[in-house]
């Protein structure tokens, strides 16, 4: 089977992670792709295939010679900010011209101005109203399809492990997976963009909540008394930098990201990410936050507001700058399989982030899709099958 054909079937299954829920997983459904992919592992011969009870799925691949042993990480979550049920993936050759997906969407140049690069080729999309999820199922296909691939090869390489994790999108991936009991000297996320991309430095990241409490009273009767939470909360926001916004930043410029809100006279609430490269930088906007609010206090002359603040994982810069010949390796990698190799920062984090941190150094590798995380996600038909081989040829490279 190839990379391709896994893909088309690993979107179907539904997988949306949900950070309200407060489980590990966040939805039960993670586990039904999880289950799957346990099946298809036993199926290639890999019965150590396993599931943790956060949904994490793990195999070994045997190695057939001495080499470092390295983990291959992909999540099966897709992201809560488009609908990620009902995906119905379609292969449509790109001429030049914009595609109509369904739903009222179209895919252009204008969006996506990398389209560019793939006129008269193949690309695979969703149906206008629902994301793709090539973020990271094609990742998840890809790995699959590169362990089979070196099960079918006469190829020396060293012992793989495989990981197949949950909730990532939530900023909870890799929970309860034991970096020390994956037993590996480094690892790769697959888990990016474009083909050729390699990425070792990400955001520090750090959930935010901003509770605003106010006080109701009839409108005819509220001078002096009322106060109104929803307009306090606009006021807090009001206080943050406007421009650093993510529609509003590049490369390693941070930002202040309100994600979701809701708010009545008596109570309101805010929530948002933050994010920067720099580390100081990143606690001084969290100072930021917090300041914003006790002037929210101070200006309402007592507690109005309160501030919840949450570190979701850290810039694996420090922990991969000792072993960049992972970096190197990965780019040799790619120019075997005629992929120009370029590193990006990430303006964003992988489950690498983490498990660096956690004591396994973990870049994170392209998957060759595009406009994750929403309804105009695409991923290029040969991209899976390319990737898939570029895997093969990291792994066995650590044996030669």
């Amino acid at each position: 089977m190839t990379a391709l054909e896994r893909f088309l079937h690993y979107v179907t299954v539904y997988t949306t992670s949900d950070e309200s829920t407060g489980t590990s997983p966040s939805t039960e459904r993670q586990k039904t792709l999880g289950r799957a992919l346990m099946a298809e592992l036993n199926a290639l011969g890999l019965h150590d295939a396993a599931m943790d009870g956060a949904g994490n799925v793990t195999a070994t691949l045997p190695g057939t010679a001495p080499a470092p042993r390295i983990a291959l990480i992909a999540h099966m979550d897709t992201a809560p900010d488009a609908p990620g049920e009902h995906v119905r993936p379609q292969i449509r050759r790109y001429e030049g011209r914009p595609l109509a997906l369904g739903a009222g969407v179209t895919l252009d140049e204008a969006f996506s101005p990398e389209l560019a690069q793939f006129v008269g080729q193949d690309i695979v999309t969703a149906s206008g109203d629902t994301l793709l999820g090539a973020d990271d199922k094609a990742g998840v296909a890809e790995i699959m399809t590169a362990a089979a691939q070196l099960l079918q090869s006469d190829r020396p390489h060293g012992a793989v492990r495989l990981a197949f994790t949950t909730d990532e999108e939530i900023g909870n991936g890799v929970d309860g997976l034991d970096a020390d009991a994956l037993g590996c000297d480094y690892g790769y996320t697959v888990d990016g963009g474009a083909l050729g991309e390699i990425e070792y430095e990400n955001f520090n990241a750090a959930g935010a909540v901003l509770r605003v409490h106010g006080v109701g009273v009839h409108p005819g009767s509220a001078k002096g008394v009322m106060r109104n939470a929803a307009t306090a909360a606009m006021a807090f926001h009001a206080m943050l930098p406007p421009n650093e916004t993510p529609e509003c930043t590049e490369g390693y410029e941070g930002f202040y990201h309100l994600t979701d809100m809701r708010g009545s006279v008596t109570e309101a609430e805010l929530k948002y990410i933050i994010r920067d490269h720099d580390r100081a930088r990143f606690e001084a906007r969290k100072q930021k936050f917090a300041d914003c609010a006790a002037e929210l206090n101070r200006r309402y002359g007592g507690p109005v507001a309160e501030v919840e603040l949450r570190d979701s994982y850290y810039n694996m810069k420090e922990k991969i700058a000792p072993h960049m010949h992972l970096i190197e390796r990965a780019k040799r990698a790619f120019a075997q399989n005629g992929v120009a190799p370029r590193t990006v920062p990430i303006r964003g984090g992988t489950d690498g982030a983490r498990l660096s941190w956690m004591g396994l150094p973990c870049p994170n590798l392209s998957t060759g899709g595009y406009s994750f995380h929403g309804v105009h996600e695409w991923i290029p038909a040969a991209a899976p099958d390319k990737m898939a081989q570029v895997l093969v040829d990291l792994v066995a490279g650590f044996a030669e």
